[in-house]
């Protein structure tokens, strides 16, 4: 029976600086975090509508699709596969589940980086070890850790899929900055004030920042 230690990294015959030449800007992940309805998708998908019209390579990696497909729940599953299949690998929201969903997301988007692209991705991704996890997986400043930063209150009086209303209902248990921790970034590389600035000013601070930094010209 075949097994992990018969699995072996392969190296590409086009390499990462090839493609980024080709591409015309360095890969990276932007990685967007914050509380539910601070404003993590708007940001990440206008600076990605940005950074596209500019003629960069770029992709949005978003928490609520990639629970439709990679990172789909125990529901999702069993409708599609059935019950066993569902308990075994579907991820729900607990701290273990948010730590591997967090993992095959940190993975993918190294994969993308790894192909030149400026990868972004909106999640909250609660815990700070599991975002330093993929912080450690990738090469030093290709992960930019970007904390949408907007007080509990205002986000709750967003709530636009009316999680917090169902949360505070006791619908809805385990929901971050409710009964869950959201543990902040102690150093990230970029604050986005989204109590006091609209998302269109947000995402020209991010384009300023990757401009600073050579990920793009």
């Amino acid at each position: 029976m075949p097994n992990d230690t018969n699995v072996h990294w392969h190296e590409h015959s086009v390499t990462r600086a090839e493609r980024e030449k080709l591409n015309g800007h360095q890969g990276c992940v932007i990685w967007f975090t914050g509380l539910s309805g601070c404003g993590k998708s708007t940001v990440a998908n206008l600076v990605d509508h940005k950074l596209h019209s500019q003629g960069k390579r770029s992709f949005v990696l978003d928490g609520d699709n990639v629970r439709h497909g990679l990172n789909a729940g125990p529901g999702m599953l069993k409708e599609r596969h059935g019950d066993e299949f569902a308990k075994r690998f579907g991820l729900g929201f607990s701290a273990q589940d948010r730590e591997e969903n967090i993992r095959r997301i940190g993975a993918v988007a190294k994969l993308f980086c790894d192909a030149g692209l400026i990868t972004l991705t909106a999640f909250i991704s609660p815990y700070r070890r599991d975002r330093d996890a993929v912080r450690a997986s990738l090469a030093e400043g290709d992960f930019i850790e970007v904390l949408v930063d907007a007080p509990l209150e205002i986000c709750e009086s967003r709530d636009p899929k009316g999680l917090y209303k169902k949360a505070r209902a006791g619908e809805l248990k385990g929901f971050t900055g409710i009964d869950d921790p959201y543990e902040a970034p102690t150093k990230p590389e970029l604050v986005l004030d989204a109590a006091k600035k609209d998302a269109e000013t947000l995402a020209e601070e991010v384009l300023a920042y990757l401009r600073k930094v050579g990920k793009i010209k």
